[in-house]
């Protein structure tokens, strides 16, 4: 049987040395954060307020006093920014809005802008 911290062992202290120097470090790359974009609604003369503010809701997660707001911003003064995404994810919530309004026969309109 050999002793304890004998060379056998590996967790001898002549071994911890060893395995310190063996183990190589990389610096971690930094990486920048994906570029983000606005989702813009558009007014429009025929649309109902009550359609935008229930997408508001539903498709970009606004409470219903928030919803309410944003849509107040958007026929006073033309456009509002619904939310701010990565680019795969504005462009989808615009086909998103363009499918719901056409559904419903409404032309509203919306865009992506970058941040």
């Amino acid at each position: 049987m050999s002793e304890p911290g004998g060379p056998g062992r590996p967790d001898s202290p002549s071994d911890a040395p060893l395995r310190e120097r063996d183990v190589t470090t990389r610096p971690r790359e930094k990486r920048e954060r994906p570029p983000r974009f606005k989702v813009i609604l558009y007014n429009d003369d025929y649309t109902p307020m009550e359609f935008v503010v229930g997408l508001l809701e539903t498709l970009f997660r606004k409470s219903p006093a928030e919803a309410t707001q944003l849509m107040l911003q958007i026929h006073r003064t033309g456009l509002g920014v619904a939310g701010v995404y990565v680019l795969e994810v504005a462009e989808t919530k615009v086909a998103a809005v363009h499918q719901q309004a056409e559904e419903r026969g409404y032309p509203l309109r919306a865009g992506v802008e970058k941040e």
